[in-house]
């Protein structure tokens, strides 16, 4: 046979070997579609709190960019451990997806010793939502008006003096022991289950020192009820552009609180980029700035996921290191 004849023979039976296998190509490659049906996003908070209120905004978001419900199921309790646990066990399918808070991921993982879950190992992080402090407000008549004034007070002072905060563990609890231990004070901490609860004894005088978050204590700020001395954290808060942070104040403590969205461990890695290209497209969103605005937040910083992973080891390590300095235990 002619060598032409040949070279035509073979390319005509290899095009009609490859030709059955042709179609098969595209499904060996697809994935199944997501989200497939609506996707539950646990809150492991009450409704109506801050966390579940901007669960709801992005869930909204999420529902238009993605063409299916994604379902607020609140979970309270446990400091948000129950709701967490529920995430972490959840099938990695991209359909379970968590709201959470800093304190409520960071914070129990050095806090609680016998977890149901591994923070670490069992959530993926996805993306971090805002970053910011808390404020060490006194009352009106309280004679120090800075920090340093504040802290000169209570030395000489020695009796033991009360402060409130939200909760064992919670950021204002942790942002006054590491002042404390930095600056050699001794205050008895009176935790309450909630920052509402703290404002009628600040107004009474039952106790004239609080840590409470930017958000709710502002109309007070403005009314002169109470009087801001500095924030925790890493940023000034915008409607306190004058109020230095801790570490500009001199005692470094620079560990924000956040809001975060965490999946199942092993949940598809495409999933988990979509879902933090969305929230950061919002985030950059003129809506959502001014949302930020409104609340007395600072403007959100956008994260890829491997850089909001990184902030939850540093704060594991920054928020367990004050708690084991202090000796603090989980209420039981």
């Amino acid at each position: 046979m002619p060598t032409t004849h040949r070279r035509t023979r073979r390319r005509l039976l290899a095009a009609a070997l490859a030709a059955p296998l042709a179609p098969l190509a595209p499904l060996a490659r697809a994935q199944p579609a997501w989200p497939a049906r609506p996707v539950r996003l646990v809150v492991p908070s009450g409704a109506g709190g801050p966390t579940d209120t901007f669960a709801r905004l992005f869930a909204e978001q999420f529902a238009k960019a993605f063409g299916q419900q994604f379902v607020i199921d609140n979970k309270p309790g446990a400091n948000g451990i129950i709701g967490n646990d529920l995430v972490a066990k959840a099938a990695p399918d991209g359909h379970t997806l968590l709201f959470t808070y800093a304190a409520a991921v960071a914070v129990n993982h050095a806090l609680v010793p016998k977890l149901p879950y591994d923070a670490l190992k069992d959530l993926q992080p996805i993306a971090q939502i805002g970053a910011g402090g808390n404020l060490l407000v006194v009352t009106a008549d309280f004679p120090a008006k800075t920090l340093r004034e504040f802290v000169d007070l209570m030395k000489a002072n020695p009796d033991r003096h009360d402060y409130a905060s939200w909760g064992v563990g919670s950021g204002g609890h942790l942002a006054m022991e590491a002042l404390k231990m930095q600056a050699g004070l001794q205050l008895r901490h009176v935790p309450y289950k909630t920052v509402p609860q703290i404002f009628p004894d600040l107004f009474g005088g039952v106790v004239k020192v609080a840590f409470v978050d930017t958000t709710t204590s502002m109309p007070h700020i403005r009314s002169g009820k109470i009087r801001p001395l500095v924030v925790s954290g890493s940023r000034r808060v915008p409607a306190l552009p004058e109020l230095p942070t801790m570490t500009e104040a001199g005692y470094k403590f620079d560990v924000d609180a956040w809001y975060g969205m965490f999946a199942p461990a092993g949940t598809p890695m495409a999933i988990v980029r979509r879902v933090n290209e969305e929230v950061n497209r919002f985030l950059a969103s003129a809506e959502m700035r001014s949302r930020f605005t409104t609340l007395n937040m600072a403007d959100p910083p956008i994260k890829t996921v491997e850089q909001f992973a990184q902030t939850l080891r540093d704060d594991v390590q920054a928020w367990g290191a004050v708690i084991r300095a202090a000796n603090i235990k989980p209420e039981n």
